[in-house]
């Protein structure tokens, strides 16, 4: 390849990359998932519209899982464990149960409504049952949800890719046939537990090692918890179980570590999982064919999301809730929420390797769906969450602290920045009442800086620079979310798992 061919293959995929990120805030203003926009580029590149044809099949599918891999991981990093703790019971049974209950209700239209032969029928309830990680983390950063809805959708779409994926490979390549139900359900069982378990001993052992190796620059952590991550994957995939577990449940672990530099490493995370979406579906629109689609495609796929959608999802999530006492108006905007994306049309993308007879069909059939329905759900998941009572319009007053290691003295250089809606607006450095050790070395505010006095108050956009033994740093955390949350008086006149961590002098 000659040098004006490498500038110009650049110089495209700039181009298309930097389109991708403006179109970002043209699908926020509109309330559309970016995944549809990035879909329509990928199309409006085919072959259909300007010509480039791509049809690898197997590329597609290798590629795929590379980008859904970064989005987990993204997923799992960006996650807090403080939301998804409470409400895991619900997201491990939407993620197992609820997508068997899916798999059955989708598997039965596919054979008796849509004359699809047992294998492609039970191929459609498998691709469409689990919701789409990309599209519900896209979302939900938009949409402002109670803390246990919000972790209900992570925690299913971060869990229910995994034994999808293995159901999908199985039925495809056939393997499933050989074999009795009950033994397909057992592999699928025992690659998930032992994937998981793979990526929380590698997720916890990772944080101990980086929690105590002092890098020589801060941009080394994300990429050091990135490719741990990625690591999880791959040790799951040598040990022929889940690596998609593997990998969320890792990520989980580390994002929620205390690890130095953790929001630049969330934020490092959140830029390569945009980028790992826009090359995800750009490709998989470019794998699509406007022109095969005729009324057939239309129809099923329209009929397919509408069981789906309506019967399928609610039924899942009814069965999965009820016994945990969900109330029912969350168990309606979970069942609304059950958005599809680039999981669906991913796993299609397996049978069409395979050679799975109809496997194209079915890959347009779930073109149509993924298509029609985000572009009917996604718009009124803010709608629906007013209505339904389960969004929140009170400002956030989680306190983000970014750490950085003082290796030479065995203690953390916290980074605090005092944001409008925190009550650690008015709170004088004294009323702080950190652990002992621990000082409060330097305020930046606006243009000055200065060593404050303890008669000194903070004010709103102050960054404050807090030294503390490693010892003490989670209790300084703890104690400095508590104020953030409920100001000076914190731990005298609140109940809080802070107030029992640090005693009131």
């Amino acid at each position: 390849m000659q040098g004006d061919e490498i500038g110009s293959l650049l110089l495209i995929g700039a181009a298309v990359l930097l389109a991708a990120i403006l179109a970002v805030r043209v699908s926020a203003r509109a309330g559309l998932p970016s995944l549809l926009v990035y879909l329509g580029i990928g199309v409006l590149l085919g072959e259909s519209v300007i010509g480039i044809e791509f049809a690898d099949a197997d590329l597609a599918y290798m590629l795929a899982i590379v980008g859904l891999v970064l989005i987990l991981a993204e997923g799992g990093l960006t996650t807090r464990w403080s939301q998804v703790r409470p409400v895991l019971p619900l997201g491990l049974l939407l993620s197992t149960m609820g997508v068997a209950i899916g798999i059955t209700v989708m598997t039965l239209l596919g054979r008796f409504v849509l004359d699809l032969d047992w294998q492609l029928a039970v191929l459609l309830g498998a691709v469409t049952a689990p919701t789409d990680s990309a599209a519900v983390f896209s979302v939900l950063r938009r949409v402002p949800l109670l803390g246990r809805v919000r972790g209900s959708l992570e925690a299913e779409s971060g869990l229910n890719d995994a034994p999808t994926l293995l159901l999908v490979i199985m039925v495809s390549t056939g393997e499933a046939a050989e074999h009795a139900w009950y033994y397909v359900l057992a592999v699928v069982v025992l690659e998930l537990v032992l994937g998981a378990v793979i990526g929380l001993v590698l997720g916890w052992a990772g944080a101990r090692v980086l929690a105590r190796a002092a890098l020589p620059a801060s941009g080394l952590y994300p990429l050091a918890i990135l490719s741990l991550c990625v690591v999880a994957y791959g040790a799951a995939g040598v040990a022929h179980s889940s690596g998609f577990a593997a990998v969320y449940v890792a990520a989980l672990v580390l994002g929620n570590a205390e690890l130095p530099h953790r929001a630049a490493t969330r934020s490092f995370a959140e830029g390569v999982g945009w980028l790992a979406q826009i090359g995800l579906f750009i490709m998989l629109g470019l794998l699509a064919s406007p022109g095969r689609l005729d009324w057939w495609h239309v129809g099923a796929g329209l009929l397919a999301g509408a069981v789906l959608t309506v019967v399928a999802r609610p039924l899942s999530v009814v069965a999965c809730a009820i016994p945990l006492r969900v109330p029912w108006r969350e168990q309606a905007f979970l069942s609304w929420a059950g958005l599809r994306g680039a999981v669906p049309i991913v796993l299609t993308t397996i049978p069409l390797a395979e050679q799975v007879p109809g496997a194209t069909d079915l890959f347009d059939l779930v073109i149509v769906l993924v298509v029609v329905y985000t572009l009917l759900q996604g718009p009124t998941l803010s709608w629906a969450a007013d209505r339904l009572g389960v969004s929140t319009r009170e400002a956030p007053r989680d306190l983000e602290v970014e750490a950085a290691p003082l290796e030479g003295i065995a203690a953390d250089l916290l980074h605090v920045r005092v944001a409008a809606e925190s009550r650690l607006h008015g709170v004088e450095v004294g009323e702080l009442r950190l652990p002992a050790g621990t000082s409060v070395s330097l305020i930046v505010r606006g243009a000055e800086s200065f060593v404050p006095a303890p008669g000194v108050r903070l004010s709103v956009g102050d960054e404050v620079l807090v030294v503390c033994p490693r010892a003490t740093r989670a209790a300084t955390e703890e104690r400095l979310r508590a104020v953030a949350e409920h100001g000076r008086l914190a731990g005298w006149s609140h109940r809080s798992s802070t107030s029992r961590t640090v005693r009131p002098d």
